[in-house]
């Protein structure tokens, strides 16, 4: 069958709708620069530690201290999402995150870097992610039109899984050619694109808020609306375990990449990139579809398949399947994230987008130091694979417990 040029025209204007919107277009390529700098130091990092101190366990150490500041802040910073213009928090938050990165790379640079420097910057840096990530997630709405939200944040999902694509396989390359510090360096440059391009962009007048008394009575009108919500509760509900019990298993990449599969860093940063390629398609795959009406449906599929191409992956130790299985796992798993992301705040009350979507954000976040904590204990004692198996078997079980308990999953639109 031949495609003509009309049906091309139309697929490609329904894929990158939120495009069409200056302050998107702004917003999605000064974001996939910074990420794609972000990437570098997550993958140069977890192997820098793992390099210090031959331990999975410590590389859930750094990915626990990265989510404290997740459970303590993340409500707080979505009151002030609610309060304050998102876009200045974000300039803010993109800021300090920028010298964070820098330090790192003068620490390495200088040859003083020791692993508790690591924890202590990481730290820092979930503070400032627990006041980014809500102002984040409801800053896209103020972006698009609302009919646009989804693929508006399939796109979001596309931009970062780019970068996770990119970012990584180059992050092997420079650690092996020039060490850890230049992949650092590089990501404190790339914070300079998503600033530039929050500043350029001209926002309408947003609504904001009320203030009531104080945060706390704010922030009770959030999660009220969360309990007496079923949908959006199951929703954010199986966005925690996912990352609790599911995505976890990153944290294993550098002692997966060496142990498993006799790599090195290179090995761990096409480890990063499979996934985020699998991600990538299926950000792609839900922004190609538009303004779909099967969104449960596609969301269900992606909670069943996402645990078992896990359990399968912990079967093989050759490295092209091992990509394979990682790539078709970010697939599955974006089809959660990505979906559950646009029903809640498809679901959720403008003048509570912050709020809803600060839960939203301390759970993903928060549950993910969690599992990266669990997740390295048990590696460390009962090795890599039994670690994974057990994760995904507690995921494949939510999966199940929702499919039997909030059947009307499946129905939403």
């Amino acid at each position: 069958m031949t495609i003509t040029p009309s049906q091309r025209s139309a697929f490609a204007a329904r894929t990158f709708a939120a495009l069409r919107h200056r302050n998107y277009r702004l917003w999605f390529f000064g974001q996939m620069v910074s990420l794609f700098g972000s990437w570098m130091q997550t993958t140069a990092q977890g192997f820098l530690v793992f390099q210090l101190t031959g331990s999975p366990a410590y590389l859930g150490y750094v990915g626990f201290a990265a989510g404290i500041p997740a459970w303590a802040l993340t409500l707080y910073g979505g009151v002030v999402a609610d309060r304050m213009p998102r876009r200045t928090l974000l300039i803010i938050t993109q800021t300090a995150q920028m010298a964070l990165a820098f330090a790192l790379a003068a620490l390495v640079f200088s040859g003083i870097v020791q692993p508790w420097h690591i924890v202590a910057l990481s730290f820092l840096l979930g503070i400032a992610n627990a006041f980014d990530a809500p102002a984040r997630l409801a800053f896209v709405r103020e972006l698009v039109d609302k009919e646009d939200l989804t693929n508006g944040i399939a796109l979001n999902a596309t931009m970062f899984n780019l970068a996770t694509t990119t970012g990584p396989a180059m992050a092997g390359v420079t650690y092996t050619l020039v060490g850890p510090a230049w992949c650092f360096m590089l990501n404190g440059i790339s914070f300079l694109a998503v600033i530039g391009a929050l500043w350029r962009m001209r926002m309408a007048p947003q609504p904001v808020a009320p203030r009531s008394a104080s945060a706390w009575r704010d922030l009770r009108e959030g999660l009220s609306y969360i309990l007496h919500e079923p949908v959006v509760r199951t929703l954010i509900a199986l966005v925690g375990a996912t990352s609790c019990f599911g995505i976890s298993f990153a944290t294993l990449f550098p002692a997966w990449a060496v142990r498993i599969l006799g790599g090195d860093a290179a090995t761990t940063g096409l480890l990063q990139s499979a996934r985020g390629l699998g991600a990538l398609l299926g950000a792609l795959l839900i922004a190609s579809l538009g303004r779909f009406q099967f969104k449960g449906r596609l969301l269900t599929v992606g909670t069943f398949a996402f645990p078992t191409l896990l359990i399968v992956l912990t079967f093989t130790t050759w490295l092209p399947l091992t990509l394979v299985l990682l790539t078709a796992s970010g697939l599955a798993v974006i089809l959660i994230m990505n979906l559950a992301n646009a029903l809640v705040q498809t679901l959720t009350p403008d003048a509570l987008r912050g709020r809803v979507m600060a839960v939203y954000s301390m759970v993903f976040f928060g549950m993910m130091p969690i599992g990266a904590l669990w997740i390295g204990v048990i590696a460390e004692r009962a090795g890599e694979p039994t670690a994974v198996i057990s994760g995904a078997l507690v995921v494949l079980g939510v999966a199940a417990l929702i499919r039997l308990a909030v059947p009307q999953i499946r129905k939403l639109t």
